[in-house]
């Protein structure tokens, strides 16, 4: 059950970034994540009232909501989709596989938290490792490659954003509460914009963007929530978390399958040492003969 979770959620995120790409070749990217979440909305309303999940925010906290809804919905799969018109699915999956050690970062900045020496060093050769990719990525490409990255490295800075929200203030509440009704929100926040700023033509939408949208909406986008948040309460969150070392490479070899489109040699030999220094950071330290004590104690109490 364990392994056939991780599976899937690696080959949903995976894929997720191929779909993107496909569904903003004719729907405008505004459109494109609007429609992404109005196939997503419902299914998730009816999900949380089959399992009986409220479908509001606590009462006290419902002032959040549209704040979830344009700060982790609206505004980062909006730059996703729009980012990818300027850089590959591969460069975007690797740079979104920095959630964890953004949120590390933030950790830092906002709860200040320490870093040992042992983070210090793995984190300098991930930053090193990604500047090198974009570097050599931006001279083969052009500065519009620059938008893109700019645009994803928004995208990571949001979610790491709202991830530490919901840990410090979301804790209790399910994450079906937590996407449903702000995803909705979003949808129809995102479906104004593109009326008041894209010129969407229907005629134009071919069908693979179309399939892609669904896919995104339903698989990605419901499928994804679901099996990564049970793979999360079967395993420690440091294995449920190496689904961003690996889902990078399925995306960087989908792309290279379906379009031909690949990173540079030279890239992909930098991708060897940011994943280390990726496995590194996630990697849990280990517990002192102390701390290894208590644990022993609190679990036999």
């Amino acid at each position: 059950m364990r392994i056939m979770l991780f599976i899937s959620v690696c080959l949903i995120w995976g894929t997720t970034w191929l779909a993107m790409a496909i569904a903003g070749e004719s729907i405008p990217s505004l459109a494109a994540t609007a429609l992404r979440f109005m196939v997503m909305s419902p299914i998730l309303m009816v999900l949380a009232r089959k399992s009986r999940v409220p479908l509001l925010f606590p009462r006290d906290k419902w002032h959040y909501m549209p704040v979830i809804a344009i700060f982790y919905f609206a505004i980062p799969f909006w730059f996703m989709i729009e980012g990818e018109k300027y850089i590959s699915s591969g460069l975007a999956s690797i740079i979104f596989s920095y959630m964890p050690i953004t949120i590390m970062l933030l950790s830092y900045l906002m709860a200040r938290q320490r870093f040992t020496l042992r983070q210090v060093v793995p984190l300098l050769v991930t930053l090193a490792s990604l500047a090198g990719i974009i570097a050599i990525e931006s001279g083969i490409s052009g500065s519009h490659y620059l938008v893109g990255i700019a645009l994803l490295s928004g995208a990571v800075l949001l979610h790491g954003c709202v991830y530490l929200l919901k840990q410090y203030r979301f804790e209790q509440i399910n994450v079906l509460t937590f996407s449903a009704i702000p995803s909705g929100m979003a949808s129809i926040l995102l479906l104004l914009a593109s009326l008041a700023m894209e010129q969407a033509v229907v005629a134009d939408i071919t069908l693979p963007s179309l399939l892609a949208v669904l896919y995104l909406g339903s698989v990605a986008g419901v499928g994804g929530i679901v099996a990564y948040f049970k793979l999360n309460a079967l395993v420690t969150p440091f294995k449920a978390s190496l689904c961003f070392l690996v889902f990078p490479v399925i995306a960087v070899a989908l792309e290279a399958m379906v379009t031909g489109r690949m990173l540079s040699p030279l890239s992909l030999l930098f991708t060897l040492p940011l994943a280390c220094g990726i496995y590194l950071l996630i990697k849990p330290e280990p517990m002192s003969c102390d701390a290894s004590e208590v644990e022993v104690q609190r679990r036999a109490g």
